[in-house]
């Protein structure tokens, strides 16, 4: 894939002064570009709910939405739904099949695949999952998939990408987090299931906290971006969030790609003032990601942006094809429901 280069936002410089009054009044966001690094990363057991409510997220990384898929996936979309409903599933079972089908066949019968793999789930006879006609049998192979899923310990507070691959032993564990986005959505049209990830809303920031984070980003103004930079007269985008929240009693990971994982996730959307965003080069895959900022509110964010520059205001650019689509509310776990 290529990399883009951060974007550079045309905006003039907002002065301390003018950035402490819209603070007051409006409040911002912060995002870092900084280190980035870390494990590699997917979306938590609640992720898809949001995805799924995020606007543009309801396609998959390759650019699928509902309304692209035929007759056929759609026949096949509620096969897997209702013989998952039979055998006694929750929802959120539903979704990772549907994940996992539209990743292994985009949710069509086929009768060909990878060695043995055959039918929605690519399930192959050779390895215990039934003759060949069973395989392709999508009622069938609807049900062993299911029933596999449900034997994994504690499957349902796995991220959905982690619990397919657990049942399909991929040799691509990350690819089935591109579809969650849109398996939440077709569990909500299909099944007017309005919750299908099993989540609730994600929890508030404790009273203070955004503000203290927030005033001390402010208060670093006009510091040079350095790679590495933690403070207190350099930053780098993860360093100055670091620092931040610090400062309001909240420890956060060293890099950009791990601090996404330091609390509950929203859709960008619902960002609040204290919410970190973040840009990736698959604004889909969080293992891509390498910019972190902090928002302020009424869309603005503070960040450490790139070197050459230095910490600073500026909109959040809210269209920018890299801006991954859940906002970290640092220090918060999503509720389940």
């Amino acid at each position: 894939m290529n990399r883009l280069r951060p974007l550079r936002l045309l905006v003039p410089f907002v002065a301390i002064a003018a950035a402490l009054g819209l603070f007051l009044g409006l409040g911002f966001i912060v995002f870092s570009t900084g280190s980035g690094g870390g494990r590699p990363t997917t979306y938590g057991p609640c992720d898809a709910g949001a995805l799924s409510s995020s606007g543009s997220l309801g396609r998959g990384r390759a650019g699928t939405r509902i309304v692209d898929l035929s007759d056929e996936q759609r026949r096949n979309a509620a096969t897997i739904i209702g013989v998952a409903r039979d055998l006694g599933a929750p929802p959120r079972a539903w979704l990772v099949a549907l994940a996992t089908a539209m990743q292994e066949s985009t949710l069509r019968n086929i009768n060909y695949g990878d060695r043995d793999s055959l039918g929605l789930f690519q399930q192959r006879p050779s390895q215990g999952w039934g003759s060949q006609a069973e395989v392709t049998d999508p009622v069938y192979s609807t049900r062993m998939f299911i029933q596999r899923l449900l034997a994994v310990p504690g499957w349902a507070n796995l991220p959905v990408t982690v619990a397919a691959q657990t049942v399909q032993r991929s040799a691509f564990p990350d690819a089935y987090a591109k579809w969650e986005g849109l398996a939440a959505q077709l569990v909500q049209q299909l099944a007017d299931v309005a919750d299908p990830a099993g989540c609730g809303q994600t929890a508030v920031l404790p009273d203070g906290v955004a503000g203290a984070a927030i005033a001390f980003a402010l208060g670093e103004l006009g510091k040079p971006y350095v790679w590495g930079g933690t403070g207190p007269n350099t930053y780098d985008c993860s360093g100055l969030m670091l620092r931040a929240f610090q400062a309001a009693g909240i420890n956060l990971p060293r890099v950009a790609r791990e601090q996404f994982y330091a609390g509950g996730h929203v859709p960008i959307s619902q960002a609040q003032p204290g919410d970190l965003l973040f840009y990736a080069t698959d604004a889909s895959d969080p293992a891509t990601i390498h910019h972190v900022v902090l928002y302020m509110g009424n869309g603005q964010m503070v960040e450490a942006p790139y070197t050459g520059q230095s910490v600073r205001v500026q909109p959040v650019p809210w269209h920018y094809a890299e801006l991954v689509p859940l906002a970290t509310r640092p220090g918060t776990t999503p509720n389940r429901a």
